[in-house]
C-alpha cells in the first residue's frame, strides 16, 4: 500500500502557515488539502485560507491561538483520512472551439498527429476536478486531462490572451476568467465569467467542484456572451 508524504508544516511570516502534503499534482494529496480547508472553516481564530495543488495557506488571528497548539491542531486535522469530495457542484461549460477563439487549437492537434476535432473531442471528454483557483480571480486550474494531449507550455507566452480563455499546459487544463499574460495553449474559448465583480456570486466554480465542457457554435457563443455581460450565469451547474 503507498504510504503517505511526510507533512510539512512551515511559518509564513507572523500569522500565516503552510501545510504542505506533498510535491507533485496529485488528486489523493488535493483531497487532503481540501478535506483540511473545510475542517477549519468554523475555527474562531481563522482569517482566510488559500489552498493549492498541495498545500493549505493559513491566516490566522495570533491574539486568539498559540502558535504551538495552533501546529498541533493541524497536524492533527491534516494526517486524518481525507473524506470524499462528493459534495462539491459540476459545471458545464460551453466553449466555442478554434478559430479566433482558440488559435492554437490546429498547431496543437498537429503536435499530437490528430485533427483539430478528434483533439475537442479528447479535450472535452472528461470530467474534470477543479484543484485550485489562482494566479488570478477566478482562474480555475483543472485536473483530468486525457494523457495524450498533454502538451508542453508554450516556449514564448503570449504578453495578452482573452478572457474564459481555454487552454492546456502541460497535464494541466484551465478556464481563465480575466484578460492575462499565458504560456498555455488556447484551443477555445467559454462566455463564461468565473469571475465579476458586482454579482452574486462573484465566483462560480471553486476547488473541489468539476467541470465539463460543451462544444458550442460561434452563433451560440456570441447569444452566451451577451447574456454573461448583463450577469447571467450561462453555465450549468448540478449537485
Amino acid at each position: 500500500m503507498p504510504t503517505q508524504p511526510e507533512l510539512r508544516l512551515l511559518p509564513t511570516g507572523d500569522a500565516a502557515l503552510t501545510v504542505e502534503f506533498g510535491d507533485s499534482i496529485d488528486p489523493a494529496i488535493n483531497a487532503r488539502v481540501l478535506a483540511l480547508d473545510s475542517a477549519l472553516r468554523d475555527r474562531p481564530w481563522l482569517i482566510e485560507t488559500v489552498p493549492t495543488y498541495r498545500s493549505l495557506l493559513i491566516y490566522y488571528d495570533a491574539a486568539k491561538v498559540d502558535f504551538a497548539d495552533l501546529s498541533a491542531d493541524l497536524l492533527r486535522l491534516a494526517a486524518a483520512p481525507a473524506a470524499s469530495q462528493d459534495g462539491g457542484r459540476t459545471w458545464t461549460i460551453p466553449v466555442a472551439y478554434g478559430g479566433e477563439h482558440g488559435i492554437d487549437l490546429e498547431a496543437t492537434a498537429a503536435t499530437h498527429g490528430i485533427t483539430p476535432e478528434e483533439l475537442v473531442r479528447r479535450h472535452s471528454a472528461p470530467v474534470y476536478q477543479v484543484y485550485m483557483m489562482g494566479f488570478l480571480p477566478g482562474f480555475a486550474y483543472l485536473g483530468g486531462l486525457d494523457p495524450t494531449i498533454a502538451t508542453p507550455r508554450r516556449v514564448s507566452p503570449r504578453l495578452k490572451t482573452p478572457p474564459g480563455t481555454i487552454s492546456i499546459g502541460g497535464v494541466q487544463a484551465l478556464v481563465a476568467s480575466i484578460e492575462a499574460p499565458s504560456g498555455w495553449h488556447l484551443l477555445g474559448r467559454t462566455p463564461v465569467r468565473n469571475f465579476m465583480p458586482g454579482r452574486d456570486p462573484v465566483f462560480l466554480v471553486q476547488p473541489g467542484d468539476r467541470v465539463r465542457f460543451r462544444p458550442i457554435e460561434e452563433r451560440l457563443f456570441r447569444e452566451l456572451d451577451e447574456a454573461a455581460a448583463a450577469g447571467a450565469v450561462v453555465a450549468e451547474p448540478t449537485a
